[in-house]
Order: structure tokens, then C-alpha cells, then sequence
């Protein structure tokens, strides 16, 4: 059965810490768990939790070779993320502090 809250759904597992940032690390290439790590420093238990709940949304993919890359509403999700960061760059978004 459908959410009757589905902005709600995706906000609650988009909101999680680091969520947002495996989708844009895996935005144009396949990587594995310790690439994940190397390029993001997000500890191996978060990691591992953030992954999980991405692949049992259906967000990411995990092939034979254990690696992750988006599935196709990941690759949706980036179209949205490309946005942001082009809204990000025309207002001159450095930090977090410049958004409040």
C-alpha cells in the first residue's frame, strides 16, 4: 500500500545524516563500502546503517561485487541534487552558517 505521506516518508530518510551525501558521491560512478569511507570519513557503523536503509528504499543498488551505485529513482534523486547545488553556486553558498 501506497503512503498517504510520501513527502514525509522521503524527508525522513533523506534527513539523515549523510543520506543526501552518499547519493551525491555516487552520482557518476559505482564504489564500494571503503571508497564510500575514504571519500566521505563517515564511520563504518553509520556507513553501513546509511547504506542499508538507501538500499532497502530502493535509492541505491548493490551489484555481485559488493559495490553501491543509485538505482533509478537515485539517479532522480540526483537530478533534484543537481539543482540544488546549481541554486547552492548562484547564491554563493559556502557553509551552513551563509543559509541562516
Amino acid at each position: 500500500m501506497a503512503s498517504t505521506r510520501p513527502v514525509e516518508d522521503a524527508l525522513d530518510l533523506l534527513g539523515r545524516r549523510w543520506a543526501l551525501r552518499l547519493v551525491w558521491e555516487l552520482r557518476r560512478s559505482t564504489l564500494s563500502f571503503s571508497e564510500l569511507r575514504e571519500r566521505t570519513g563517515i564511520s563504518p557503523s553509520v556507513l553501513s546503517a546509511r547504506l542499508g536503509e538507501l538500499v532497502e528504499a530502493r535509492v541505491l543498488e548493490r551489484d555481485a561485487g559488493r559495490r553501491y551505485r543509485l538505482s533509478g529513482r537515485g539517479r532522480e534523486l540526483a537530478r533534484v541534487l543537481y539543482e540544488l547545488n546549481r541554486w547552492a553556486e548562484q547564491a554563493g553558498v559556502s557553509s551552513r552558517s551563509e543559509l541562516a
